[in-house]
């Protein structure tokens, strides 16, 4: 999953085609079997997986000749509020089917837990959040989407190497043709890996002898647990603490860079939620505030944990409700701090904000419509220099007053 928040989250346009450049499919097909050829594949399997294969240009996230912008991305993470993504009646079902689940697969997550090191609630949610346990049936042909999102999406390069790896995966047998179902940007299997992470995550934890992502719950959270592990899980460690404010903190204290040990947030007034003391042993650890819907939600500590999540899936959203679940498969119940309404502003509207708190001298490295913690923290620090009130969310209030042009008064 992380490839397909890489995709989605960065802003810059590759090569984009224009109804003057862009070659015909099996023109660029052609060309593409040169890097095939380049990298093992056979022609044989070049062939057997192209064969009647057209491109899919109904899929979000392309360059369409003739169009302007590309078609827009098709990622709930970054298209519904933070309430309706992390669903109540989602979370709850989802839960009790965790529990259930973890009860039927022990001796598997024993597995997971002693030869991986990655808590067991943590990958039956990351399975929960990416297939709701197996029952979601994928509808597109990978092959299909990969060398559609090459030919003319928004990261040609990105996906001519995913397309690479899946062609890889067939021609050694870890995937049949007829297998190949996916996500709209090419993830396949029980926990949605792309097929460069086949490769580099995956394990057979069943013993069997060889990898299946599909069919093998043991191969697919064991896979999912080495990814969580290769990017920085510590077992035991809370993925995050949902958090009070108090007086000398609020939403714009947000993100990685403002990161500091548990214990110095307590200093500052940051009490737990449920009013409960923070656990001796959690106070040395770093962690950085984290407000999904800014002053309007809940806030939270995000330890190492959280940022293992959002690096299976760049996504605050994503990794708040893995994390979540997780707690609630273990037992844990909901949210101290309710959701508040908040709008869920068009790209370009939020593009427009980053656009022009960048003029102002913000650190924004990315104007790409998508609302993440560096976004909540810069327009928490323009609502603070500006004396209006600190929501750290991109409201119309806030697009309004920097269309403004008002001076910033740092």
């Amino acid at each position: 999953m992380l490839a397909i928040a890489i995709f989605l989250v960065a802003a810059q346009i590759n090569g984009g085609a224009t109804a003057q450049s862009q070659p015909s499919f099996k023109t660029w097909l052609e060309s593409f079997w040169t890097d095939a050829e380049r990298a093992g594949i056979t022609r044989a399997t070049f062939d057997r997986a192209f064969a009647g294969v057209e491109p899919d240009l109904a899929l979000p996230d392309l360059i369409l000749p003739g169009k302007q912008e590309p078609r827009p991305g098709g990622q709930a993470e970054f298209s519904r509020t933070p309430e309706q993504y992390i669903n109540r009646e989602q979370i709850a079902r989802l839960a009790k089917q965790g529990r259930e689940l973890a009860a039927r697969h022990k001796a598997i997550l024993d597995r997971v837990e002693q030869q991986v090191s990655v808590d067991r609630a943590a990958v039956l949610a990351i399975w929960g959040r990416e297939t709701a346990f197996g029952s979601h049936r994928p509808r597109h042909d990978v092959i299909r989407v990969l060398a559609t999102q090459a030919y003319t999406g928004r990261r040609p390069d990105l996906f001519r190497g995913e397309l690479i790896f899946a062609l890889r995966l067939l021609q050694e047998g870890i995937v049949a043709r007829n297998d190949m179902r996916g996500s709209w940007a090419g993830a396949m299997g029980l926990t949605q890996f792309m097929p460069s992470e086949f490769y580099g995550s995956g394990i057979d934890l069943d013993g069997d002898g060889k990898l299946d992502l599909f069919g093998s719950t043991a191969d697919a959270l064991g896979s999912a647990a080495r990814q969580l592990q290769q990017k920085g899980w510590i077992k035991g460690l809370p993925w995050g603490i949902e958090v009070k404010l108090g007086p000398k903190v609020d939403c714009a204290n947000e993100g990685p860079a403002n990161s500091r040990p548990i214990g110095e947030w307590a200093k500052l007034g940051v009490t737990r939620a449920n009013g409960k003391p923070f656990a001796p042993d959690l106070l040395k650890h770093d962690a950085y505030l984290m407000s999904p819907a800014g002053a309007f939600g809940p806030s939270f500590l995000a330890t190492d944990n959280f940022k293992a999540i959002r690096a299976y899936n760049m996504s605050d959203l994503y990794a708040v409700f893995v994390g979540h679940l997780a707690d609630r498969i273990a037992g844990g119940g909901d949210f101290k701090t309710p959701w508040r309404d908040v709008r869920q502003l068009p790209d370009r509207d939020i593009a427009e904000i980053q656009s022009k708190l960048k003029q102002r001298g913000a650190a924004i490295d990315k104007i790409d419509g998508k609302i993440g913690s560096n976004t909540r923290w810069q327009i928490g620090q323009y609502e603070r220099r500006a004396r209006i009130d600190v929501g750290c969310w991109p409201r119309q209030e806030v697009l309004e007053h920097l269309r403004k042009g008002v001076a910033d008064v740092r």
